[in-house]
C-alpha cells in the first residue's frame, strides 16, 4: 500500500518513520525549513524515556497534486490546519482512504462535506512529541513498555474491511497497536472534554508549568470540575463517555482525584505529553476549546469551572499564585459514606442489645 503522511510536525514525522521502519512505501509531505531539515538529516527521532536515537529516510514530497495516487493518506496535524488543506485533498480523487489522526470536538461534518464519507476515517495518534531543531523527541502511549493503542473508526461506526486493512498497517508500526472503534466521534469528543476546556487552561492558570500546577490545588480542582462539566455536556447531547474507563472518573471523590493529579503531574513524562506538546500548539488548543464551547451552548448545562478557566486563554491573564488552595474541595461523598457506615454501626449495636 502506497502511503502519504500529510504533515511533517513531530507526530507526522514519527508516524512516517515508524511506517518506513515497518517496511511500507511511505512519503512525507513537508515545506519550508522542515523540508530543508528533512532533506539534510532525514527524520531524526529521540525516544524520550530511553534517549535512543534513530533515523529514517522516507521519500520527501512537497505537495499533493490532483493526479497523485496514494492508497492511504494520513493527516496528522492540528485540527485548524487540517481544515485548511481540505481543498487540496478534495482536488485529488486518487486517494480513496484519508485517515485524520487528530483532535476533533466538532465531529466529522466538515471533513465529510469536503471529501465524502466514503473517503474519511477518524482516529487519534496516541503519541506526543516536540521538535528541537531538526530532532523530534517523542513519547508513545501512556504506560512504559506497552504498545500505544491507536483508536480508529469509520464515520458511521461500521467495522469495514478497509478499516481492518488500515488498522493492520498502523499496527505493524513498532510500539503501536490498533483498536477498531464503533464510536470514534464520541471518543474524540471525550478526549477534548478531558483536555482543551479543562486541563489545558488550568495548566495556563498554573503558569504553564506541570510541577507548579501540582502545587496549585485550585487549578487542579477547577480542571477536575471542568472535565466533569464537559462530560455532562456530552451526555446531554446524547454522546457516551468513552472509553468506559474514563466514566469512572466521574464517580471518584474529588479529594482523591486531586491527590492523584498532584502525584501524576510531577511525572517527567507529563512535560512531554502535555506541556512541550501543548506549547507548540496553543492555537489548536484554543480552537478546540472553542469547538467544545460551541457544543456546550447547545445545552443548558451550567459550566462554572469551565467558564472560569476559559479566561486563562487570554494572553494577558495572570496565573494563580503557586500553592493557591482557596477553593473548598467537595467532601460530600466522604460525608455520605461516613453517615452510611455510622448508620450501619448503630443498627448493629441496637440489634445486639435485643439479642
Amino acid at each position: 500500500m502506497k502511503i502519504l503522511v500529510y504533515g511533517a510536525g513531530p507526530l507526522g514525522s514519527l508516524f512516517a518513520a515508524k511506517l518506513h521502519e515497518a517496511g511500507h512505501e511511505v512519503s512525507l509531505l513537508a515545506r519550508g525549513q522542515r523540508l530543508a531539515d528533512l532533506r539534510e538529516h532525514g527524520i531524526v527521532l529521540v525516544e524520550y524515556q530511553t534517549d535512543t536515537q534513530s533515523t529514517a529516510q522516507p521519500q520527501i514530497v512537497t505537495r499533493l497534486d490532483p493526479e497523485d495516487a496514494y492508497d492511504l493518506v494520513l493527516v496528522i496535524m492540528r485540527k485548524n490546519r487540517a481544515l485548511e488543506i481540505l481543498p487540496v485533498l478534495a482536488a485529488n480523487q486518487h486517494t480513496p482512504n484519508i485517515l485524520f489522526l487528530m483532535n476533533n470536538a466538532a465531529g466529522p461534518g466538515k471533513l465529510v462535506e469536503a471529501l465524502g464519507a466514503q473517503r474519511v476515517l477518524l482516529g487519534f495518534p496516541m503519541a506526543a512529541g516536540y521538535r528541537r531543531g531538526h530532532v523530534v523527541h517523542y513519547l508513545i502511549g501512556a504506560q512504559p513498555g506497552r504498545d500505544a493503542l491507536i483508536p480508529i473508526g469509520e464515520v458511521d461506526g461500521r467495522i469495514t474491511p478497509r478499516l481492518q486493512e488500515v488498522g493492520g498497517i498502523l499496527a505493524s508500526m513498532p510500539g503501536f497497536d490498533v483498536e477498531l472503534r464503533t464510536d470514534m466521534d464520541a471518543w474524540l469528543k471525550t478526549h477534548v472534554a478531558l483536555l482543551m476546556p479543562s486541563l489545558a487552561p488550568a495548566m495556563r492558570a498554573a503558569g504553564r508549568d506541570n510541577v507548579r500546577m501540582a502545587h496549585t490545588r485550585d487549578a487542579i480542582v477547577l480542571a477536575i470540575r471542568a472535565m466533569r462539566e464537559g462530560f455532562r455536556v456530552l451526555r446531554a447531547l446524547g454522546y457516551p463517555i468513552v472509553p468506559k474507563s474514563i466514566g469512572k472518573f466521574e464517580h471518584l471523590p474529588e479529594p482523591i482525584l486531586v491527590w492523584g493529579f498532584q502525584k501524576r503531574l510531577v511525572d517527567p513524562r507529563i512535560r512531554v505529553a502535555m506541556l512541550e506538546h501543548a506549547e507548540a500548539a496553543q492555537d489548536e488548543i484554543k480552537y478546540l476549546a472553542d469547538e467544545f464551547i460551541a457544543l456546550k451552548r447547545q445545552t443548558s448545562i451550567p459550566t462554572p469551572a469551565m467558564d472560569h478557566l476559559y479566561a486563562y486563554f487570554d494572553p494577558d491573564a495572570q496565573p494563580m499564585p503557586e500553592g493557591s488552595a482557596w477553593i473548598p474541595m467537595d467532601w460530600r461523598v466522604f460525608w455520605l459514606t461516613g453517615c452510611i457506615l455510622l448508620g450501619v454501626l448503630l443498627v448493629v449495636m441496637l440489634v445486639s442489645l435485643f439479642l
